[in-house]
């Protein structure tokens, strides 16, 4: 009988724990875990074209899950090429574990091939990060590393070098509980009793939605009822908070719409309600309270005038009953007819001569994508002009997921993380909406989807250019350089890799190649040649950066969210009195 190596002592772990599949590329001092995975019923060996990519994967697994999800990369450039990945899903809350593995543990401090310092260069993107340099720390530290990730919901690294992995293990795996549900933080007394005497003494208050609020839905709406108050949202927010919201007033942030900035400075009192908002320059920096499960985080994004430690959803339940309904709506009234103004005035943008406007306008496009993609979609969204198409045509309802790199902000995530969305849920409609530049950078990932016959939808905004980048010279006053590249064939590149494929250049070709692409029972690849002209600003931008913009642009930009969200706020017009 073999005996138990370390590997595969690593790999029994693995399964008690639930996880059914490792991302990463195989290779030297990985080699005895990919067989300890061969040889073990329940996980698989998911082979994708970069490291950075099964990171990604891992963390699109583990958001959308919950569970604990893992990737791997053999020593020195196949564990570097994690970094990026890495940063993302630790800055996402993803719960991650990354095998990285490394160099002989002789070899350690020579210069040896290969030679890095993981335990170094993982820390900064990680909550805990450990070399295991001899057998007897097993099985300890690895389910140290793994309850980690899971209690922290963020990245853990294990570094293990090549030999000891392939060693024997000196202690039994035995089993150890691991606790996968997180308790719920519930405020002191005295922070509810502040909050309910902000509440009642504010005439106006507004509040202002994160990712925190994500089972907190009746909760804030509750609230917003009693207190009278607009509900704005960050774009991690959004598909937990817009979705049967009649007091919604939109986004807020570089990609924001509608009035929720004016609503934001406009209130007596503004409710930071499970937010670590980044931009601070869109928030008042006063007359703000915020409610954290995390005290950490607490008078990070802004001011305080009080600070509450509690669950989101706790707090509010905890302060509902101490809150007076207040009877004067003039304030939510005149904010809910302000958004619903400010996205009419950009309707005409994308539907005006739609039908015979080439290039295509990616707003446009994406209004068709909300339309016919499935009620349950999962939706994985590249950073830059992607974002803000999915930040204001994709209609959440509860039940739609959309993951990106919303705070890391890397570009190349869309693709990959659609692996690790289907892998998750390989019955569920899963679209990746591709930027040019970023499905550029990490194309080999086609090979990925292929090889594994996942059916994604990978759906390319293809204008030629870094549309953000783009527009963050012509704020700056700079003129555009290096933005614009050739015109590339996505399509014919997908079909080399024997994915279906079409290419769309005529807007009235847009919905049947849409609806061409969903329906497949495969892999599908839509290549939208789509206007680098349309580029997007905040609905509030510095005199400075206005200038700046004046002077070097002359482009068509569009300010406004438009498609189902301007239905919504007109709905939620019906029983308000015209101001």
């Amino acid at each position: 009988m073999q005996n138990l190596t370390v590997a595969q002592q690593m790999v029994d772990i693995l399964r008690q724990a639930g996880v059914e599949r490792i991302y990463g590329v195989v290779g030297d001092s990985l080699n005895s875990v990919v067989d300890a995975v061969r040889r073990t019923d329940g996980i698989e060996w998911v082979h994708v074209r970069n490291e950075e990519a099964a990171a990604f994967a891992a963390a699109a697994e583990a958001q959308l899950t919950g569970k604990l999800a893992v990737c791997a990369g053999s020593c020195g450039p196949g564990n570097t090429h994690l970094i990026q990945g890495l940063y993302d899903a630790h800055r996402s809350g993803a719960p991650v574990l990354a095998l990285a593995s490394h160099i002989p543990s002789h070899q350690i401090g020579t210069g040896f091939f290969q030679e890095t310092h993981p335990e170094r260069l993982f820390t900064e993107c990680s909550d805990y990060c450990e070399m295991i340099s001899s057998p007897a720390q097993m099985p300890r530290i690895l389910r140290i590393a793994m309850q980690r990730a899971l209690g922290n919901s963020a990245v853990s690294v294990l570094v293990v070098p090549g030999d000891v992995a392939h060693g024997e293990a000196t202690h039994p795996t035995g089993s150890s509980d691991l606790v996968t549900e997180r308790g719920r933080v519930v405020a002191p007394d005295t922070q509810i009793r502040g909050l309910a005497d902000k509440l009642n003494a504010a005439r106006k208050v507004m509040l202002f939605c994160g990712a925190g609020v994500r089972d907190a839905h009746a909760e804030v709406m509750a609230l917003a009822e009693k207190a009278a108050a607009p509900v704005g949202h960050t774009l991690r927010g959004k598909e937990w908070i817009q979705f049967d919201n009649p007091y919604d007033v939109g986004m807020s942030g570089l990609l924001g719409y509608g009035a929720c900035f004016d609503a934001m400075h406009d209130a007596d009192l503004v409710v930071l309600l499970g937010t670590d908002f980044p931009y601070n320059d869109f928030l008042p920096q006063a007359r703000t309270v915020q409610i954290d499960h995390d005290a950490g985080r607490l008078g990070r994004p802004t001011l305080l005038e009080l600070g509450v430690h509690g669950d989101v959803r706790e707090t509010l339940r905890a302060v509902l009953p101490l809150v007076k309904a207040k009877r004067d709506r003039t304030y939510l009234d005149r904010m809910l007819h302000k958004h619903a103004k400010s996205l009419e005035t950009v309707v005409s943008a994308y539907t005006h001569d739609v039908g015979r406007h080439t290039p295509i306008h990616p707003e446009y496009a994406a209004s068709v994508l909300d339309e016919l993609a499935s009620e349950d979609a999962v939706f994985t969204v590249d950073t830059g002009m992607s974002n803000v198409w999915a930040a204001r045509y994709l209609t959440p309802n509860g039940r739609r997921r959309v993951i990106g790199s919303f705070l890391h902000g890397t570009m190349a995530n869309a693709l990959p993380h659609a692996i690790g969305a289907q892998f998750a849920y390989p019955g569920r409609q899963v679209i990746s909406m591709s930027g040019d530049g970023g499905l550029g950078m990490l194309m080999g990932e086609l090979l990925t989807v292929k090889l594994h016959e996942l059916p994604v939808k990978t759906i390319v905004f293809n204008n030629s250019s870094l549309g953000m980048v783009k527009l963050e010279m012509l704020v700056e006053g700079l003129p555009e350089h290096e933005t614009d590249h050739g015109p590339v064939d996505y399509a014919a590149i997908a079909r080399g890799a024997g994915i279906e494929a079409i290419r769309v250049e005529d807007p009235g070709d847009v919905a049947d190649g849409l609806k061409r692409a969903l329906a497949h029972d495969g892999p599908f690849l839509v290549d939208l040649v789509t206007d680098p002209n349309a580029l997007s600003i905040p609905p509030h931008i510095s005199v400075a950066q206005v200038k700046g913009f004046a002077f070097a642009a002359g482009r068509t930009v569009l300010d406004g969210g438009v498609g189902k969200m301007l239905d919504l706020a007109r709905s939620n017009l019906r029983n308000v009195p015209r101001l």
